[in-house]
């Protein structure tokens, strides 16, 4: 046990704490702004409530992936998933930013080894979208943000309708997730209802 590798790690819990105050564009159920701490938990909740049907992935990776896929978010905040589109370079952002949040364990002049090289190889995972576990959590993650914008008591000008086109890249690749994706969908419909009754008796 080495008294400095143990100082590392406690700093670099301290640096993720971040995450905590991260806050997203969806609220929650009581109208509260969600934060990205809580989405992360809810992704990995997903992942276990799920595990059957992800078989025979390796959970504990996909866990993993949920628990790495936003951390740099810790450094700079969320870029809102109606506006990604205007952000290329988010990703690019995140990474550098996930590097600034490891650096203490990582030991100066040192290759990325151990849990920062974990770490960094998961979230790299992630982003790349290419083994079928980082590409179940893709499509788990845009389900959960979804799912929160349906449950949220939102502003009364929130876009639902935005639901209705976000991340189909990722829900529609397996039998599983296109499920998932037309049961969420119709939830976003019925949540859309009431707003197309209030349009049409203005």
């Amino acid at each position: 046990m080495n008294t400095e590798t143990l100082k590392g790690k406690l700093a670099f819990l301290r640096e993720a704490e971040k995450l905590k105050d991260v806050l997203r564009s969806g609220h929650t159920s009581s109208g509260r702004a969600e934060s990205t701490a809580e989405h992360s938990w809810r992704l990995c909740l997903m992942a276990m409530a799920f595990a059957e049907e992800l078989a025979p992935l390796d959970l504990l990776k996909v866990l993993k992936l949920c628990v790495v896929h936003d951390l740099g978010e810790a450094i700079n905040g969320d870029i809102p998933a109606i506006s990604q589109a205007a952000h290329p370079d988010k990703g690019a952002r995140e990474r550098h930013d996930l590097l600034t949040l490891m650096a203490p364990l990582q030991p100066p002049g040192e290759a990325s080894l151990g849990l920062h090289g974990e770490l960094l190889a998961l979230w790299d995972e992630y982003d790349a979208a290419t083994t079928p576990e980082a590409q179940a959590v893709k499509a788990l993650d845009k389900l959960e943000t979804m799912l929160q914008h349906n449950q949220g008591a939102n502003p009364a000008d929130f876009d639902y309708a935005f639901n209705l086109g976000y991340g189909r890249k990722h829900t529609g690749t397996t039998p599983l997730f296109s499920a998932l994706r037309e049961l969420v969908d119709a939830d976003t419909r019925r949540r859309m209802a009431p707003l197309r009754g209030q349009g049409a008796s203005r």
